[in-house]
């Protein structure tokens, strides 16, 4: 080889080289930037308020959810409440936002004994069973989860129920440390389900739950985990929050929170708790779980040395909010709403408003402002669960195509210069049109701390050509959406079973588009099967709803089957002990029993072919083929035929029912 060749050989070589180095850095760079999908959601906060859909229907019916005071936490309420903010130890508001029975918890659901339940702080207990339901509604049940890399990122601000238990029993001695130190709230969680990835606790304060959506995304694009449960939770123990802010002259006096009003007098403390799944985007997509909204990107920043430890700082909220812009690569112009730290106080209000009138409101399109609102004027400041709170909110408010309105604001606070940009309030609801893109909003979250977060979300994807009801080649388990339609519902408990029966009927009225067959594979295929268990079975929504409620109240019906009633047993004599499946004789053959099911079932499909491989070596014909009445197929008077084929049709839908739940004894 010349010279000449040699070099030509390196160059090519190097060039090669060169163009794997760029794809290599591209997907490098792309991965730290991949939209992160929001799977699942799940909540409680005050108003009644269990699940998305009840939040969503808060804030868009503008409902006001602030309470009195409750009566059941061992307050002295008479002693409690002062007008005057000087008064220590009182507090000047007598309202809030407050989780009725806060107490109740189902510890031995998991695994937790009375006494170590009494020591665990209600914040532990309220994230262990909210994600338990943020894991349900996405479809993944604790089986799968478990000893995946899952992570846990769990916001929690106040730890005020350890200076209540010691001095309330003496029982829980032992359990006191780990049901109220605050590693603990995350690591409970990942302990329950077995969940290997990351479990952080974040307390950035009233960031917290922001900051820790913001870290699990990051997790999520270095490859730390697959996928992360993200939010934050806050009960008040005791009404220290109340008398300190009192003294601090930051509590409203009725409890509400006017963000950017004229008549702002301060925040008004609330509880909850809130979580969101998230997956990388295309894993989602991979694994066909649904997707509510995309995390396009975030920001974390801190004030540093500004006018007071506890103040805002202005500068650092625009440099926070454009961080998450470049980590999302957008412009401000392309976000159409932020949902905004907004807790109604006469400082840090105006201080938010002049930095997003700073950033967002330059460059705006004519007749395209940035619409401004806060959730805290509904459900009042959550503390460490506001972040996730208002996360929900506009991921509901994307999906519904509206802006709703904040409450409680006479007028614009005359504290900002609402001229200097295109920033307008939501005084009242608004059509959410973002024409030739999808719907963008950003999330502000800024902690006493001086923490501050900044998250813009996304509308989700257009998704794939959903599949019908009725193309159930894709439902492994064929339920026909012509046919009998199976409903299994399952629980801990009798009670509990009445009570999941209740939750479905309930569920299923408020949705009259929803499919009797998409609900029969969801029950089989997407949640945890328990000891007690029933069977609603029908052939239309009429039916299986009767049935439901049957079951629900405690009631026999023709269509509900439960191990131990008369339809499960079927007579057969003392034992009672839960299904049991029968195998007739000769006789109850017809010509192509069974083919539909080859169809529409793989698991009957698998079951089958396994049969046909046992049965090769001692037969002359095909099982398929006698099943799908073939030209050539045997003829099924022949008992060495027929009794063969009943024999691996009756093992394959006993597969089948297996898949379905329902395990015979």
């Amino acid at each position: 080889m010349t010279d000449d060749e040699k070099l030509r050989s390196y160059l090519k070589r190097a060039t090669a080289d060169l163009r794997l180095a760029r794809r290599q850095l591209r997907e490098v760079e792309d991965r730290a930037r991949e939209p992160i999908a929001i799977i699942g959601m799940a909540c409680h906060f005050p108003g009644d308020v269990a699940t998305p859909e009840d939040l969503w229907q808060v804030v868009s019916d503008g409902v006001d959810v602030i309470s009195s005071f409750p009566e059941d936490r061992g307050w002295d309420l008479d002693a409690l409440y002062d007008p005057d903010p000087d008064h220590a130890g009182t507090s000047s508001a007598r309202e809030g936002g407050f989780l009725r029975s806060v107490a109740d918890f189902d510890a031995e659901f998991f695994g937790i004994s009375p006494r170590e339940a009494a020591a665990m702080d209600p914040q532990q207990r309220l994230l262990l069973e909210t994600a338990w339901e943020a894991f349900e509604r996405a479809g993944l049940d604790r089986d799968a989860l478990s000893g995946s890399d899952t992570g846990v990122f769990a916001g929690v601000d106040s730890y005020h129920y350890l200076s209540l238990i010691g001095r309330t029993t003496g029982d829980s001695a032992g359990y006191v440390a780990t049901g109220n130190l605050g590693s603990v709230v995350s690591g409970r969680v990942a302990y329950s389900f077995g969940l290997e990835g990351p479990a952080v606790t974040v307390d950035t304060a009233c960031s917290s739950s922001l900051v820790a959506t913001h870290l699990a995304a990051q997790a999520l694009r270095q490859g730390e985990c697959s996928l992360a449960l993200a939010g934050g939770v806050t009960v008040m123990a005791t009404p220290g929050g109340f008398t300190e802010f009192s003294r601090q002259r930051a509590l409203s006096p009725d409890g509400r929170c006017k963000a950017f009003a004229a008549a702002a007098d301060g925040t008004g403390f609330s509880e909850g708790v809130g979580l969101v799944l998230l997956e990388r985007l295309s894993d989602a997509r991979r694994n066909g779980h649904r997707v509510l909204a995309v995390v396009r990107g975030s920001a974390v920043n801190q004030d540093g040395a500004s006018n007071g430890l506890t103040a805002p700082n202005g500068p650092s909220q625009q440099r926070v909010i454009r961080q998450a812009l470049a980590n999302a690569r957008l412009s401000t112009a392309e976000v159409d709403a932020v949902e905004a730290h907004g807790t109604g106080t006469t400082l840090g209000d105006p201080i938010e408003a002049q930095a997003l009138l700073a950033t967002y409101g330059q460059g705006r399109p004519d007749g395209q402002p940035l619409w401004l609102g806060s959730a805290k004027s509904n459900i009042g400041h959550t503390q460490a669960a506001a972040g996730v709170a208002s996360v929900i909110k506009m991921v509901q408010a994307m999906r519904h195509g509206v802006l709703p309105a904040s409450l409680h604001i006479d007028e614009p606070t005359p504290h900002v210069d609402w001229a200097a940009g295109a920033v307008r309030l939501l005084t009242e609801p608004v059509e959410w049109v973002a024409p030739d893109r999808p719907r963008r909003a950003g999330v502000s979250s800024f902690g006493i701390s001086g923490t501050n977060a900044h998250l813009i979300l996304e509308q989700a994807p257009e998704a794939a050509e959903a599949t019908p009801a009725s193309d159930l080649s894709s439902h492994g388990g064929g339920v026909s959406a012509g046919g009998v339609v199976p409903w299994v519902v399952s629980a801990h408990s009798e009670e509990a079973l009445r009570g999941q029966a209740r939750a479905l009927a309930e569920r299923v009225a408020a949705d009259a588009a929803m499919s009797p067959a998409d609900v029969g594979w969801s029950l089989i295929t997407t949640r945890s099967v328990f000891d007690h268990r029933a069977v609603v079975v029908g052939e239309n929504r009429d039916e299986l709803m009767a049935g439901l409620k049957a079951l629900a109240a405690g009631e026999p019906h023709p269509g509900v089957i439960e191990p131990g009633s008369a339809a499960a047993v079927g007579g057969l004599g003392a034992g009672g002990v839960g299904p049991v499946l029968v195998f007739p004789g000769q006789g109850s053959q017809w010509a192509g029993m069974g083919a539909g099911l080859l169809d529409t079932s793989p698991v009957f499909a698998a079951r089958v072919a396994d049969c046909e491989h046992a049965l090769a070596p001692y037969v002359d014909w095909s099982l398929t083929n006698v099943l799908r009445d073939g030209v050539h197929t045997a003829d099924l008077s022949r008992v060495d035929v027929v009794q063969p084929v009943l024999w691996a049709v009756m093992i394959s839908l006993a597969a089948l029912w297996d898949d379905y739940g329902v395990t015979p004894a």
